[in-house]
């Protein structure tokens, strides 16, 4: 989901610079994210059977190939269509020496590098950050015309979570409300949160919202609090204020929230050791993720420097 998102500025760029009609090829899952998206003239799911996908696409007479995803199935599209392509680099030979030797030669957000790959375009970064379109239908039953915290308590993997034990002890100082979201996958955690907290103010929609509520949530809330996940790019697509939690994952590999206007913080536990693993589902320090050492008292502290009024005193 994340991935997707740090996309949409090149989407945005491509399309009013060279004034181009753009199809966007993705998973069914992943549809949602661009479905509201102005830049985008159509979206294509991705079928099952690749064979099935190329009858679409060799029907469409693109000019070119955008590949941000640069992976085997992409490859196979590119030979078929054989047409001109721009295809970005993973640097997958960077992180490995980052994570295994400790030397670092990532100098960019993955956003950057993602305009490189269209440099011979003359496409320009118009620096105005990243694109999450909501639906106008959009609503979610839960008041917000008041001051809340949005806690994004899932990721791809649990080693890029906070235990339970974290978030418990960070609600109970919280003087606002709290909404919990995640996926299916996290309301069972979310529903112990709100069981085993003091703070009578926690909502859990952990599995209950579709995505655009999720994002309908982080856009009205007053401080955003996430592990290294989709959502995160979500409001920063939103240039929400955020509190980001890191372990396994660096901010050093490039997928921070991206030129938000708002103030973001990274809690990196350990910030000057390299990545565990390249996309968090392994932790050298511990099995169940190093961002669990991370100090609730420190997140309480920070929320607290972003408004006094947030923590109960």
């Amino acid at each position: 989901m994340g991935d997707i998102i740090l996309t949409s500025p090149i989407v945005r760029c491509v399309k009013f610079q060279m004034n181009a009609k753009i199809h966007f090829l993705t998973k069914a899952k992943y549809v949602p994210i661009m479905k509201f998206n102005p830049y985008v003239d159509k979206i294509i799911t991705l079928e099952d059977k690749l064979k099935d996908t190329l009858k679409v696409l060799q029907n469409e007479n693109y000019n070119c190939i955008i590949d941000l995803h640069n992976n085997l199935r992409s490859l196979l599209i590119k030979i078929n269509l054989g047409i001109m392509n721009y295809t970005t680099k993973k640097d997958n030979w960077k992180k490995f020496l980052l994570i295994y030797f400790r030397l670092n030669f990532l100098k960019d957000h993955v956003v950057e590098r993602h305009f490189k790959t269209i440099k011979k375009l003359s496409i320009m970064n118009d620096n105005q950050g990243l694109d999450y379109f909501l639906n106008s239908d959009t609503d979610v039953d839960f008041n917000i015309h008041q001051s809340f915290l949005a806690w994004c308590i899932g990721a791809s993997s649990n080693q890029k979570t906070l235990s339970e034990e974290q978030i418990i002890n960070v609600c109970n100082n919280i003087a606002i409300p709290v909404v919990l979201i995640g996926g299916a996958q996290e309301h069972k955690k979310g529903a112990s949160i709100v069981m085993k907290s003091t703070n009578s103010k926690i909502y859990n929609f952990c599995g209950d919202l579709s995505l655009d509520q999720s994002a309908y949530l982080t856009k009205n809330s007053s401080l955003v609090l996430t592990n290294d996940t989709g959502l995160m790019h979500i409001a920063s697509a939103f240039h929400k204020p955020i509190i980001s939690f890191w372990g396994c994952t660096k901010p050093i590999l490039g997928f921070t929230p991206y030129m938000n206007k708002s103030t973001c913080i990274n809690m990196v536990i350990n910030p000057d050791k390299e990545p565990c693993s390249k996309h968090g589902s392994y932790c050298k320090i511990d099995k169940e993720g190093c961002v669990k050492k991370i100090s609730y008292q420190s997140i309480i502290q920070l929320i607290s420097d972003f408004h006094q009024d947030y923590i109960i005193h």
